[in-house]
């Protein structure tokens, strides 16, 4: 089972290739779902609303399941294609990366543009720093309230990050924790009277 991805750590925007007369403008960005994507293309074609096309290529998921190469009225296979097959080079997922193209007055034919919009994504990704993020799950735990050493302790010894505490007499608590100890702490928990938990997500 897989409990990490590699994906970019921020933005990078405005890397740009000059191909002759044509400019192509490189942006990639981190997306974790549809409404994510939907934004960053938004955005980008808010700031660019005269270029030519917008092509693009993205990868969303473990094994990167939902993708989409977009060639934006290029012909099919010269932008969207290239553009997706440096996301695989770079073994990356979450990733959007669009390349904008101002035409400069001179054709590049097919093969042109394949190499334009290959060269254009794999600039842009150079820029990009690739960071290992590791897959969380959210935990809810119940608990009376003298038993909170007891739980934050064993949270902690598994790096939970704690989203939500409420202390009451009966005591809950949201943490996130990483995949991989899901089986761990629901075996320690297990053994601890009075507790009940959930995992979700």
């Amino acid at each position: 089972m897989l409990f990490e991805y590699k994906t970019i750590e921020k933005p990078v925007e405005n890397v740009l290739l000059k191909e002759k007369g044509s400019k192509f403008i490189g942006f990639a960005y981190p997306v974790n779902n549809e409404e994510e994507l939907k934004k960053a293309l938004e955005k980008m074609k808010a700031e660019h609303p005269k270029a030519t096309h917008h092509c693009y290529a993205f990868r969303i998921g473990l094994n990167g399941e939902n993708y989409r190469a977009n060639d934006d009225g290029e012909p099919s296979g010269s932008a969207g294609l290239p553009i997706y097959n440096q996301l695989l080079a770079n073994e990356i997922t979450n990733t959007l990366v669009v390349s904008v193209r101002y035409y400069g007055g001179t054709k590049l034919g097919v093969s042109g543009l394949v190499k334009a919009y290959k060269e254009s994504a794999k600039l842009t990704l150079e820029e990009a720093n690739i960071v290992v993020k590791e897959l969380e799950i959210e935990i809810k735990i119940q608990f009376n309230f003298n038993q909170q050493n007891i739980i934050f302790t064993l949270l902690s010894k598994y790096d939970a990050k704690i989203v939500n505490f409420d202390s009451q007499e009966k005591a809950s608590i949201i943490a996130n924790i990483k995949l991989k100890h899901q089986n761990e702490i629901a075996k320690s928990l297990k053994n601890i009277q009075f507790v009940d938990y959930k995992f979700s997500g």
